[in-house]
């Protein structure tokens, strides 16, 4: 089910939207824009691909926005997947949390599974980067036959924890007065060494970062071994060989030795923001070659 109008956001939020629209419209597909309303306000869905292609749900990082999706949706839906690209709520970008809190895990799993309800999605398959692939991560685990297939994107606090220097240079985010150029500076720290994180994207999660109604951030532990262990979703995970969010082959190892079936790989020459924009050949074939498997 999708709204006929879109929801209203404050006119300071001017250029951050035009940054929005401006990546959005470098999507190499067609993308037809869909908004659904839950308890928790309107969430805004970036879709592209055949309307009767199996879904692939994709979540986006902490701040990134679903327009980070633009190197990697048009060869998904070529490829015949219903992309999904989904704006979390309270979260900078196009949805909107003006509706009931969160609260929670289970009210952030419950925001999902409201999303799916209201798109008529029963089953898809879920990609996703970094924080968010720590809400699919949890998800698979709250609603596993909604989950056929689960690809993560250097996912944080999944099988590892962070490296307390990425956790000292992120604290300043969460301080009072933020700016553009705080922001700015986080992701060129953190891509050193890489390959360049895209400029239009780096600004927009910039003014997104110094504007954007902040909601409280849902996030909770790491699930336990006992709890991967009930896991039966295939997965893929793929980490960026120049993260600083945590040590990557340390936790592709993990990561293996958490789930003996999943499949694992490091991507040479990203770094853990921008691993699904400069990584994106790799990216994409990984992640179809996962989705599509060789017939028997």
């Amino acid at each position: 089910m999708s709204a006929r109008t879109a929801p209203s956001h404050p006119p300071r939020l001017a250029p951050f939207l035009a940054g929005y629209d401006a990546l959005l419209a470098r999507w190499p597909v067609p993308v037809e824009p869909l908004t659904v309303r839950t308890a928790h306000g309107t969430t805004r869905i970036n879709a592209c691909g055949p309307a009767d292609g199996h879904p692939l749900v994709l979540l986006h990082g902490g701040g990134a926005t679903s327009t980070m999706w633009y190197a990697n949706a048009g060869a998904w839906a070529a490829a015949g997947h219903r992309v999904l690209a989904i704006d979390l709520i309270g979260d900078p970008g196009r949805s909107v949390h003006d509706g009931t809190p969160l609260g929670d895990v289970p009210g952030m799993l419950g925001w999902i599974d409201a999303v799916l309800d209201e798109l008529g999605v029963r089953t898809a398959d879920f990609c996703a980067h970094s924080y968010g692939g720590w809400i699919a991560l949890e998800y698979t685990l709250h609603a596993p036959t909604r989950v056929s297939r689960l690809a993560l994107l250097d996912p944080t606090l999944c099988f590892s924890g962070y490296r307390p220097g990425y956790l000292l240079r992120a604290l300043p985010l969460f301080l009072p007065h933020r700016t553009p150029a705080r922001a700015r500076s986080y992701l060129d720290w953190e891509a050193a060494g890489a390959s360049p994180t895209d400029p239009d994207w780096r600004e927009l999660y910039a003014l997104g970062y110094a504007d954007f109604p902040a909601s409280p951030v849902i996030t909770g532990p790491r699930p336990t071994p006992a709890r991967l262990h009930t896991l039966t979703t295939p997965l893929l995970a793929l980490y960026a060989e120049h993260s600083r969010a945590h040590d990557p082959h340390r936790t592709a190892e993990a990561t293996r030795h958490s789930l003996p079936q999943a499949t694992v790989a490091t991507i040479p020459g990203a770094s853990h923001h921008n691993l699904p924009m400069t990584a994106a050949p790799a990216v994409n074939q990984h992640v179809l070659d996962f989705l599509t498997p060789p017939c028997p």
